[in-house]
């Protein structure tokens, strides 16, 4: 437990502050912000699939689109996981310690995956889509 001096305070009280509570709220957040990696992901993934093997990476967007998506999906596991722990118990911070650890880790495999994407990326969503509609459009003709 950390002790912090209330500012507003003119009796100069000392306010405790809870490690556990503050550490579920940062997997909370952490966790938000993996759900909207994961929609930014399945958002690509349905791009990827509509274009079809006419996407110059076809192969390579959907690999590396389908392991940031496994990825983000262990990673919230591991968020539930460590949620869950009461880290004002002695055996549940070492638990903590390592799966926070794990978790570090896999976000950043996650992004350099993400990075990747991007770089051999969707631009101008719909455009490639319209000259799909196109050639469609002439075949009919």
């Amino acid at each position: 437990m950390a002790a912090i001096i209330g500012g507003g305070g003119s009796n100069g009280m000392l306010k405790s502050m809870d490690a556990n509570r503050y550490a579920t709220k940062k997997t909370i957040a952490q966790g938000m912000l993996d759900i909207a990696l994961l929609t930014a992901n399945a958002s690509q993934l349905k791009y990827i699939l509509q274009v079809g093997e006419k996407h110059e990476f076809y192969t390579l967007m959907l690999t590396l689109i389908s392991i940031s998506i496994c990825l983000q999906m262990i990673v919230g596991i591991l968020f539930i996981v460590i949620g869950s722990l009461n880290i004002n118990r002695h055996k549940d911070q070492n638990a903590a310690v390592i799966l926070n650890d794990i978790i570090l880790i896999l976000i950043f495999v996650i992004s350099i995956d993400n990075v990747i994407i991007s770089g051999f990326g969707i631009e101008h969503s719909s455009q490639p889509l319209r000259l799909l509609h196109d050639e469609e459009a002439k075949k009919l003709l």
